[in-house]
């Protein structure tokens, strides 16, 4: 087994762990609705990306 060589501070312990918590969702504006959208990604309201119609989407 591992020998620990010197104790991790609580402050040392927690800066690690915080790198990998859930920050949660990145929204922007669609350019054409203004719909939140992720980025990269098509707007699923008008079916745009970057300016250009990409999908075509029916209305329910």
């Amino acid at each position: 087994m591992a020998v620990q060589q010197c104790r991790v501070s609580r402050t040392r312990v927690r800066t690690r762990k915080g790198a990998n918590r859930y920050h949660g969702l990145k929204l922007g504006a669609c350019q054409t609705c203004g719909e939140a959208v992720q980025p990269h990604r098509v707007c699923l309201k008008c079916g745009t990306y970057g300016g250009r119609q990409i999908t075509s989407v029916t209305s329910d």
